[in-house]
């Protein structure tokens, strides 16, 4: 079983538990931070937070260990939030690299970062992308 460490011991490797702790402390930062807390706050109450975590695991789990546990939407939630901009994303992405690679051992640290950022480009695709807009707008 795998144990995540202090910043200075060994870093864990990929499970369940692992995941868990990861998504725990990085949603701790994410609802800390001066520009993405405020978003998340106005999405999720604290009271929902709990849940929240919980569909983030089986959101992570189903992309990182194939559990296929989450039945979701992502790119809908994301699109309903209409406050969205790519310095969210930019935001998110860094918080998520730094825990990452204090959490884990860096070649999962980078695996884990990989995906995140297929995955927010992916997001930002369908939510910024304006192939309408005129050149230099958009996109």
């Amino acid at each position: 079983m795998s144990r995540i460490p202090a910043r200075d011991g060994p870093r864990a490797t990929l499970s369940e538990a692992s995941l868990s702790a990861f998504l725990a402390a990085f949603y701790a930062k994410v609802r800390q931070d001066d520009l993405i807390g405020p978003v998340f706050a106005r999405a999720i109450p604290d009271a929902a937070w709990p849940a929240h975590l919980a569909v983030i695991r089986d959101f992570w789990s189903s992309v990182l260990l194939k559990s296929g546990r989450y039945k979701g939407n992502p790119f809908g939630k994301h699109l309903a939030l209409g406050t969205l901009e790519p310095v969210h994303f930019t935001r998110w992405l860094g918080l998520f690299e730094q825990t990452a690679g204090e959490t884990f051992e860096p070649e999962t640290a980078a695996a884990l970062v990989e995906r995140a950022h297929r995955i927010g480009d992916s997001l930002k695709a369908g939510l910024f992308f304006r192939p309408e807009a005129a050149p230099g707008e958009g996109a």
